[in-house]
């Protein structure tokens, strides 16, 4: 292993492992006769990952706060992986909080933060947010007399930012929208729409589910105020992450118990799990980002030359202003015989809606639509048998 790829202050910054070949030689998973394009429902994890998860069930298996040796371990890697989280996000360990997943935790925090908010406030949504950034606030909404707006897409599936503006006033609470859609890829411009919600006295409420395995998050520079994530996405295994900025949450009355020390962490952590996550974040700084987005952006921009004239795409038709994840539909087979189609070839894609709901209803497709997603561990082969097998007939 090459030197460690990180700035003084923990930042992924360079590439050390340049091929696929070294990348996908980390992975047994990646050796079953399966072409794996189902990442956006989670990604496979390296051998490190499965390693840590059962060194700590090995080793260390304990609670916290114990004055015996497997318990101070335990310590030990619950303060790591905040500290990795917080390098991760570039936030501070005060600020990051693991659970369950993205949705458990938005549904927390947004009871959380919604407490003293009142009958007429709003939320500001978008057509390309998963349900997890949006049924909590339809919930809230429900209980509490609030009122969630929705600003739309063009026809390439592109944040109509002028419309979301128009949405905005004195009473907007949250802007809620994602870095990236989980159905059609589009990336969203979020240092911009940050800055509007501020402008309005709202919060910047972001949903990096998707974006998280196709780009470095900074929480800083994006200037947002609470950030959601998923490790199982970005080779990790099954959680949730959450980021609060601190001037913000620090407002906030958590829903939690007296003797906890953290405010936004319930019950005891899966410890084994934080384990896989810290050495998924670690092999994420091997490989550098450099490699994953050239090497996604590439495989990309092949499957996009490629598609079969019968195939049709929902959503920007270039990689500029996209994550390789495509939503396309034939009018001769539905969705679920198409995806069904590839899985007896041997390909791994997703039909439906994916949680989708908003933009699923947005574009006129009851059904949903064949996924397909593309990530670094992908091959250019891969992506030709991929493309070979959609122009069957």
């Amino acid at each position: 292993m090459g030197p460690n790829p990180r700035t003084r202050s923990g930042r992924i910054t360079s590439c050390v492992v340049t091929s696929i070949e070294s990348v996908r030689a980390r992975f047994t998973a990646l050796k079953q006769p399966l072409a794996f394009f189902d990442g956006p429902g989670g990604t496979q994890v390296p051998d490190s990952v499965i390693d840590a998860i059962a060194g700590y069930l090995r080793e260390s298996n304990a609670n916290v706060g114990g004055a015996f040796a497997t318990s101070r371990r335990s310590d030990a890697l619950l303060a790591a992986a905040h500290e990795t989280a917080a390098r991760f996000l570039n936030a501070t360990a005060a600020e990051v909080a693991f659970g369950a997943n993205m949705t458990t935790l938005n549904f927390a925090l947004s009871r959380t933060a919604a407490r003293e908010w009142c009958d007429g406030d709003e939320i500001v949504c978008t057509r390309l947010d998963h349900d997890g950034n949006v049924a909590p606030w339809l919930e809230l909404a429900h209980d509490k007399g609030l009122v969630v707006r929705f600003a739309d897409v063009d026809d390439q599936c592109r944040l109509d930012l002028d419309q979301l503006r128009s949405l905005l006033s004195d009473r907007t609470r949250v802007v809620a929208f994602p870095w990236a859609s989980n159905a059609v890829g589009t990336v969203t411009p979020v240092a911009e729409i940050a800055a509007l919600a501020h402008e309005a006295g709202a919060l910047a409420w972001v949903d990096a589910v998707h974006y998280a395995p196709h780009g470095p998050i900074d929480v800083q520079a994006a200037d947002v105020d609470v950030l959601l994530c998923s490790p199982y996405k970005f080779y990790g295994p099954h959680l949730g992450l959450a980021f609060a900025r601190r001037e913000v949450s620090d407002r906030w009355r958590p829903y939690k118990v007296r003797p906890a020390d953290r405010r936004f962490e319930t019950g005891t952590l899966a410890h084994e799990l934080l384990a896989g996550f810290v050495a998924a974040v670690e092999y994420l700084g091997d490989v550098g980002w450099d490699f994953v987005v050239a090497h996604e952006r590439e495989l990309g921009q092949r499957f996009l030359d490629g598609l079969p004239d019968r195939w049709r795409l929902h959503g920007i038709p270039a990689m500029e202003g996209r994550v390789p994840t495509f939503s396309i539909t034939d009018t001769s087979l539905s969705p679920e015989e198409a995806a069904a189609r590839l899985g007896e070839r041997g390909f791994a894609v997703w039909d439906g809606n994916y949680y989708a709901v908003e933009i699923m209803e947005r574009l006129g497709l009851p059904d949903g639509a064949v996924r397909v997603g593309v990530v670094h561990t992908n091959t250019e082969d891969e992506v030709d048998r991929l493309l070979a097998a959609l122009a069957e007939p």
